[in-house]
């Protein structure tokens, strides 16, 4: 299949060389990290998605995201960008083929072939748990199976980026994914690590019976059967299923989310103690050239893949059916090709015993390190002669820091002897402080919270009386606050103080307004004092702005305190006469107070106290001497 992409050189770095797949996301090419000098697999989304802003900004943190979570059993995202309208993903290159490349050509599975699929799904999810994933979109497209024989699950956190883009941008993409759609997912939307565990239930259902247990007309009916109806023990539809796998499933689907596994690990550990009740799985009977594709989060049947021929699976494949008898002229006719198939046969299983002897020699079950630090797994290692490498590092919510989450081999699977294990030793939880958001614009604390792994919860407005309009007043959870990745942080954006009505504190005394001005969050200035012949000193004469007048919460009033009655100068009363002098004082708001001797022939002011041109209150009194 031909691309005008091919041949180009994606955001100055990733050299397209050929088209892998095509479907109703993205299209997936071949491709060259010119920096890093290494094959990668290009997924560019679609110009439709492209151009939904809100879809790409989801699909950035995501990818982000899911960049973070590493594990033998999980495709690993490398990089991923936008140039110009291509808006990609950098993943690890995986050659072989899809989950469901392998339904299609062979069929159902038996049981235990079933069961060496699952055990790897399993691990990735055990292990993107730990770290705080959810994939929400378990199904054997995104099931990838190497030319080796290694599974990698792929696509976490794309179904994610995909739930918040518009109606426009995921039309039609349910079509494949309703089938796997856990009850809970389907009412309210939500899903956590219990909906992988549902779809990993159905996964297995179809691996050994060739089918999902509800189907209908339309993704709407089939969408009601998760929510209304039990999925059936595989057995009903293919009788010899062993009842420990109809357990398996049974248990995974429930409805109910709190009567399913809990976790992944509990799923794993009850499907590998089924695995060991069952006979070796048989190799695949059939080697036709089969399909590399990368997987895409549409429906596979919508999509185009590039044909690239690769060698059958070494694994496990389920046998043939019986041919129907046929004419002796046909097997006399074909007697020559049934002979050579048979010395191919036996050629074929001779070179592989000859390199199973040579090249893998006897091998020891590998023992659990689950837990275990690195100097106690040594420890237990040696005394099984096996050798220890710790391969990576990974975040763990139930593994403490420095102890190992996963092991390659994993526990209980055969490895050689002297032979080595690769180990992920735990981080411990992924946490991140919430950043102090307030007084930013909403963009640059959208930006802030995606530097620390966050995104932003709901956005609401209030007024605030510290911050600007249109900037963060407040965040739940608040700054500082250690969160998982992911965490949605609330903002409240302020709209300025709020508007209150000046209340009258007129005719009262100080303290009391401003007391009154602090309670309907204002505050007070005292402009200035102003004497007054009828309010009292220390009482409210006036105040800006007036009262009922409305004004933004913090605003100032100034209001003007009265002295009281303006003072008096004590005029000068000496050898003034009495009448007089008393009538003086009286005129100018002063009271006498009038000291006479025995004898006052004069009757005349002698006297007086205050002096004459001192200032006093009005009312104040002045005494007199008559002589």
């Amino acid at each position: 299949m031909d691309s005008p992409l091919i041949g180009q050189v994606i955001d100055g770095r990733y050299e397209v060389r050929s088209l892998i797949a095509r479907g109703g996301m993205a299209t997936v090419y071949e491709a060259m990290d010119l920096r890093l000098d290494r094959t990668i697999a290009l997924k560019i989304m679609h110009p439709h998605l492209a151009h939904d802003e809100a879809f790409v900004a989801r699909f950035e943190r995501e990818a982000k995201a899911a960049a973070r979570l590493t594990h033998g059993h999980v495709v690993g995202v490398y990089d991923q960008g936008r140039d110009g309208e291509h808006v990609y993903l950098a993943m690890e290159i995986v050659r072989g083929r899809t989950l469901r490349d392998i339904l299609r050509q062979y069929g159902p599975l038996t049981p235990e072939q079933a069961m060496v699929f699952l055990d790897p799904v399993l691990e990735a999810l055990a292990a993107a748990h730990a770290a705080g994933f959810v994939h929400r979109d378990i199904k054997p497209e995104n099931v990838l199976v190497s030319h080796d024989g290694r599974v990698k699950v792929a696509d976490f956190g794309l179904a994610r980026a995909l739930s918040a883009g518009t109606q426009s941008v995921t039309q039609g993409m349910i079509i494949g994914t309703v089938a796997y759609l856990s009850p809970e997912q389907v009412e309210k939307g939500e899903a956590d690590g219990r909906s992988d565990l549902y779809a990993a239930g159905i996964l297995l259902f179809e691996m050994v019976t060739g089918q999902v247990p509800h189907e209908g007309e339309s993704p709407l009916s089939i969408a009601y059967q998760h929510v209304n109806s039990d999925v059936p023990p595989p057995s009903l539809l293919r009788p010899g299923i062993p009842a420990e796998v109809d357990a398996l499933v049974v248990t995974a689907t429930r409805r109910d989310p709190t009567l399913r596994f809990q976790s992944a690990l509990d799923f794993l550990a009850d499907a590998r103690r089924v695995r060991a009740m069952l006979p070796a799985p048989r190799p695949f009977s059939e080697a036709r050239p089969t399909l590399v594709v990368s997987s895409d989060p549409a429906s596979s049947s919508s999509a185009t893949r590039a044909p690239q021929f690769a060698p059958p699976m070494p694994a496990i494949t389920p046998a043939s059916p019986a041919s129907p008898p046929r004419s002796a002229h046909r097997r006399r006719s074909k007697a020559p090709v049934i002979i050579v198939l048979v010395l191919a046969c036996v050629a074929a299983a001779a070179i592989g015993g000859w390199y199973l002897a040579t090249h893998l020699g006897s091998t020891v079950p590998t023992p659990n390190l689950i837990g275990l630090n690195v100097d106690q797994a040594r420890q237990q290692l040696a005394s099984s002669g096996l050798s220890l490498a710790v391969g990576g590092e990974a975040f763990s919510e139930t593994i403490p820091p420095q102890s190992i989450v996963s092991s390659d081999p994993m526990a209980g699977a055969g490895v050689r002897e002297a032979g080595t294990i690769d180990v992920i030793v735990s981080k411990g939880p992924e946490r991140y402080a919430v950043p102090d958001v307030r007084g930013q614009t909403q963009a640059a604390a959208t930006s802030a919270l995606e530097n620390a792994h966050l995104i932003v919860g709901t956005v609401t407005q209030d007024y605030d009386d510290t911050a600007a309009a249109g900037t963060v007043a407040r965040s739940t959870p608040k700054a500082g606050t250690s969160a998982k990745p992911g965490t949605a942080v609330d903002l409240v954006i302020s709209t300025g103080p709020k508007p209150v009505a000046v209340p009258d504190v007129t005719g009262r005394k100080l303290g009391y307004a401003n007391r009154t001005l602090a309670g309907a969050g204002l505050s007070s200035t005292t402009a200035s004092e102003q004497y007054s012949e009828t309010v009292k000193a220390g009482v409210v004469l006036s105040q800006d702005p007036k009262p009922g007048t409305t004004v933004n919460s913090g605003t100032a009033v100034s209001i003007v305190v009265s002295k009281g009655p303006p003072p008096v100068t004590v005029p000068k009363l000496i050898d003034m006469p009495t009448a007089r002098a008393v009538a003086t004082l009286k005129k100018l708001g002063l009271v006498a107070r009038v000291l006479k001797g025995a004898a006052t022939p004069l009757n005349r002011v002698y006297s007086q106290d205050p002096a004459p041109n001192t200032d006093v209150p009005k009312g104040s009194t002045v005494t007199i001497r008559i002589i």
